[in-house]
C-alpha cells in the first residue's frame, strides 16, 4: 500500500496483522528560510494513539494545538502489537524516545512526516 496521505497512513496501519499504537514525534523548524528542507529540526513534544483516537489529520493538528507548543512538523510511525492487541502507552515510551534522539541526530529517514496542513513532507 502506497503511503501517500495521512488517510493513507492510517489505512495502512489498520490494515497490519496486528493492531498497531501510532507514534507522533512533533518539531520544530529553525533558521531562515520558509520550507522546513535544510532548517535543524527541534524536538518540542510527542504523543502516542490508536488509529481510532485520531481518525483525520484535522483532529490530530486540534489536538496538537491544545498542548500550546509551536511545530512545523509532525513525524509518524507505528509500533505493532502482539497476539491481537496493541501495545499499550507504556509499549510506547521507548520507541518514542528513540523517535526524539533520532530526529535530534538528523536520522528522519525512516520516518514519515507531515507539515501543519498534513501535507506528506518528503527529504533527501
Amino acid at each position: 500500500m502506497e503511503i501517500n496521505s495521512y488517510e493513507s497512513f492510517l489505512g495502512a496501519a489498520k490494515a497490519q496483522a496486528q493492531p498497531q499504537r501510532l507514534l507522533f514525534a512533533f518539531a520544530q523548524a529553525e533558521g531562515g528560510g520558509n520550507a522546513v528542507q535544510g532548517r535543524t529540526l527541534t524536538p518540542v513534544m510527542c504523543v502516542d494513539k490508536l488509529p481510532a483516537e485520531l481518525e483525520s489529520f484535522a483532529a490530530l493538528a486540534e489536538e496538537s494545538r491544545q498542548m500550546q507548543a509551536h511545530w512545523d512538523v509532525v513525524f509518524v510511525a507505528s509500533l505493532g502489537g502482539k497476539d491481537g492487541q496493541a501495545p499499550d502507552a507504556g509499549a510506547a515510551e521507548a520507541p518514542l524516545r528513540k523517535m526524539i534522539t533520532s530526529i535530534q541526530e538528523g536520522r528522519i529517514q525512516n520516518f514519515l512526516a507531515f507539515d501543519r496542513d498534513g501535507e506528506l513532507l518528503r527529504f533527501f
